[in-house]
């Protein structure tokens, strides 16, 4: 009798290895942060006072570093960071182009310009700014999609329209500045630039708890996004409809955006870069989200760090993904107009 030896299929794949270390990294990347500052501690330290107050009824003056005086920026660091990436994620997917980015489009500038408008009305409330955020982002989302509506709409022309209302935009945000009190303009002027500066608990909980509850969301998204990666057609034979569905996902991905915009400023390039290189990373023929989530909190964690020890003063973390975000740009087009030819 013939016995057939079949060759054991491996557990895992390229993308969950991937997806491992990304994880892995960033979990590193936390202790590292943790550890750095005035009162400069080790990784063994950090740890120990993570597990402080749950092993002692007084906990130490470390724990009161870490978990009172770090810990609050840092969870807004990887919670944004990851939002804006799984923003950025959808919108590439949806426009099939790598510069798909709420950046690149304008809905960043578009919540930027609601926070204004907020601040100057209502003097910069949470409640207030988010909501500010929420309407300018999907005002502008509405704006660009009419515009670029011809008979459905195509990515290329909704980023060519996207970026003529940032410049508008951009024009707008300036004019509202100048008319405003001076230190109305200043605070919206050093908070526009992008900033973790949320210094406790009170500051990022919230913040952070809306971005959350926005997750059933995006889980609701994928599957559409997916069946609209296999083109138009095959998604309207599979019963997906189609510019509904594009219109859920497109305010799926303000809604991120607007949410991290109104606390921490428009932080730029992080939904630009972050989906590009998990799925260069993970080799997946889509974007992951998952691993792009992962990317951006990465990303935007580890900008935050150079933002705050690389220089005698700290920077807001937007001026360093802006600079290296444009580096990034200047190579995405670059090897796409080597691929071109």
């Amino acid at each position: 009798m013939l016995t057939t030896h079949h060759t054991p299929t491996p557990i895992t794949s390229r993308p969950v290895v991937v997806g491992a270390a990304l994880a892995a990294a960033t979990a590193a990347l936390v202790v590292l942060a943790l550890g750095m500052g005035d009162y400069p501690l080790s990784p063994a330290e950090v740890l120990s006072a993570l597990v402080g107050p749950l092993v002692s009824d007084s906990p130490d003056f470390s724990s009161t570093v870490v978990l009172e005086w770090r810990l609050p920026r840092i969870t807004a660091a990887v919670v944004f960071g990851a939002a804006l990436a799984v923003a950025g994620a959808l919108f590439q997917t949806l426009t099939r182009n790598p510069l798909g980015s709420p950046d690149i489009i304008g809905f960043s500038t578009g919540a930027y310009t609601g926070v204004i408008l907020a601040t100057v009305v209502f003097g910069g409330a949470f409640v207030g700014t988010t909501g500010g955020a929420i309407l300018g982002g999907l005002g502008t989302a509405l704006l660009v999609y009419l515009l670029a509506y011809r008979k459905g709409v195509q990515g290329y022309r909704l980023i060519i329209v996207g970026i003529g209302v940032t410049a508008a935009l951009h024009a707008v945000n300036s004019w509202i500045l100048i008319r405003a009190e001076t230190e109305v303009a200043m605070s919206a002027a050093i908070w526009g630039a992008g900033s973790l500066s949320l210094t406790s608990w009170s500051d990022v909980l919230p913040a952070v708890g809306v971005v959350l509850a926005a997750l059933p969301l995006v889980l609701a998204s994928v599957r559409p996004m997916r069946q609209l990666e296999l083109g138009d057609d095959v998604a309207s034979s599979h019963g997906v409809k189609v510019e509904p569905t594009r219109l859920m996902i497109l305010g799926v991905g303000v809604l991120l955006t607007a949410l991290v915009t109104a606390t921490a400023g428009p932080i730029a390039f992080v939904a630009l870069a972050a989906p590009q290189i998990a799925r260069r990373l993970a080799r997946s023929t889509g974007i992951p989200l998952t691993h792009s989530a992962l990317t951006g909190a990465f990303l935007l964690l580890g900008a935050d760090m150079v933002a705050q020890q690389a220089l005698a003063q700290p920077i807001p973390v937007g001026m360093v993904t802006v600079i290296l975000g444009g580096a990034y740009l200047c190579f995405l087009l670059v090897s796409d107009g080597r691929r071109e030819r």
